[in-house]
């Protein structure tokens, strides 16, 4: 592998620093002609459920450490059931949805709050109240099937849904940075590939380097009013 003069290519970037910042600012124009005109804005909406005791608990009612350790074995299992077809297909049916299982399932994650025993459950989509409408319907149809499902009435909706208002994939001042990075990247990336395979003689040193003996000599050329 030929080595590279890192102080040429200083001095190639550097005098192709217009084309560098036109790259940059033309990819960087681009992104955010995308993330403000093109991109769909998605909002994101979420209601929580915390698993109590079962009623045939502990004999005050109370939860006891034996609920705590089953409902944290459970979660898993719950947030299967959360986007299970049995669940999400009344879902589809009360909303009137236009989509498909499959559709529906990808829009909506579970997961569990900091391992306790409350379950989060998120829904994005493109318009914000039809996520908090999904959230909560699902939350609500959720709750039925475990009693249906286990014949326990050990899970209660925490927080309902509320509506956002601003989308969460749209960060003008974040994606101009970013923007701005990945143009600068390809930008020094192109001019280095330009560098690395440009073979032309650009200096006395090069023709040294190249053929190994000492330059004597060096004729300049004038143009025809005898200048440089």
């Amino acid at each position: 592998m030929e080595e590279i003069d890192l102080k040429e290519l200083f001095d190639f970037i550097k005098s192709k620093l217009g084309l560098l910042l036109a790259i940059t600012f033309g990819i960087c124009l681009l992104g955010c002609i995308y993330g403000l005109f093109l991109q769909t804005p998605m909002y994101s909406s979420y209601t929580t459920v915390i698993l109590g005791s079962n009623e045939s608990g502990g004999s005050n009612g109370g939860i006891t450490q034996s609920d705590v350790a089953l409902n944290r074995n459970l979660v898993e299992t719950y947030a299967q059931i959360v986007k299970s077809r049995r669940v999400l297909d009344q879902v589809i049916k009360e909303l009137k949805l236009d989509t498909s299982y499959e559709s529906l399932s990808s829009m909506i994650t579970v997961s569990a709050l900091n391992n306790t025993e409350i379950i989060k459950i998120s829904v994005n989509n493109p318009d914000g109240k039809m996520a908090k409408n999904i959230a909560n319907v699902t939350a609500n149809y959720f709750t039925d099937e475990i009693v249906d499902l286990y014949n326990m009435n050990n899970v209660n909706i925490l927080d309902m849904a509320i509506e956002s208002d601003k989308p969460y994939n749209v960060n003008v001042i974040k994606q101009v940075i970013i923007y701005f990075m990945i143009g600068f990247i390809i930008a020094a990336g192109l001019l280095f590939v330009i560098f690395y395979f440009d073979r032309t003689i650009k200096s006395v040193e090069q023709v040294e380097q190249k053929i190994k003996l000492p330059i004597l000599g060096s004729v300049e050329v004038f143009d025809k009013g005898g200048k440089k």
